[in-house]
């Protein structure tokens, strides 16, 4: 791990998130001690939705996004109705194990990089094949590439590329790499952060992250990345540079967003 990785990881929301829960304990505390002072008592809902009050001003204190405090708000009464309704349903502890490394598994580090598992769908991938030169051989690569669709997709439409796809997260990675094993596909899958590649090896990246992701991203392959290389993000753009061309790709009138370098 490099000097810079723990630095990330404690810059990064969820983590910050985490923190200001565990400040507002004693806040909390001290709130429904007043409150009971005063002849108010608090049910456990209660008292939940006081811890909740106090992380949400903590994290909008430590400015972070509106949504943040939406979440870090409804955290604490959400976490004590599960735990009801499990008392209700007599589910063993293991369910809870079960269901929190499948969640590890599939989510992995989306603290960090704040990019969730964002599938796309054959709209999109037609959009992607037609945006492909088709005069010559390419290399692809999709940087999170989840379940492996587009890559797989593509690799059927262009036998003559080099299809490749990267994914952090274990699981979305494990899949994709049985499908293409599986299906005989010559696409293939790495695991890992796409920040270790370097973009110029490529002649097309495409990228479904999140708005969080988008400065790294280019900067990232403004550094790295090739003339006559194309650079594609599904849904998301990127704000210091207008896109070369916007295609819709479905009904909603979502968009792919090009670069051309």
């Amino acid at each position: 791990m490099s000097a810079a990785a723990p630095r990330r990881i404690w810059r990064a929301p969820a983590v910050r998130a985490l923190l200001l829960q565990i400040l507002a304990f004693p806040l909390m505390l001290a709130t429904v001690w007043l409150l009971a002072r005063a002849g108010i008592r608090q049910s456990l809902l209660g008292v939940a939705l006081v811890q909740g009050a106090w992380a949400a001003v903590l994290s909008w204190r430590a400015g972070l996004a509106s949504w943040w405090r939406a979440i870090q708000f409804l955290f604490p009464p959400a976490l004590l109705l599960a735990r009801q309704a499990a008392d209700a349903l007599a589910l063993p502890p293991v369910a809870f194990l079960a269901v929190f490394l499948f969640m590890l598994l599939l989510y992995w580090s989306t603290f960090r990089t704040q990019v969730p598992y964002y599938p796309s769908g054959r709209r999109v991938w037609e959009a992607v094949a037609r945006q492909l030169p088709a005069d010559r051989p390419l290399r692809i690569i999709d940087i999170g590439s989840g379940l492996g669709g587009l890559v797989l997709d593509l690799a059927r439409r262009r036998p003559d590329c080099e299809l490749s796809g990267i994914e952090l997260a274990p699981l979305p990675w494990l899949a994709s790499s049985l499908r293409a094993t599986l299906s005989g596909s010559r696409a293939r899958f790495l695991r890992g952060d796409y920040e270790t590649l370097n973009f110029g090896n490529y002649d097309v990246v495409f990228a479904y992250l999140s708005p969080a992701a988008m400065g790294g991203l280019w900067r990232k392959a403004a550094r790295e990345m090739r003339p006559g290389s194309v650079l594609l993000s599904y849904e998301f753009a990127i704000a210091e540079r207008e896109p070369d061309r916007r295609v819709v790709t479905t009904d909603s009138r979502k968009i792919l967003y090009i670069w051309d370098f």
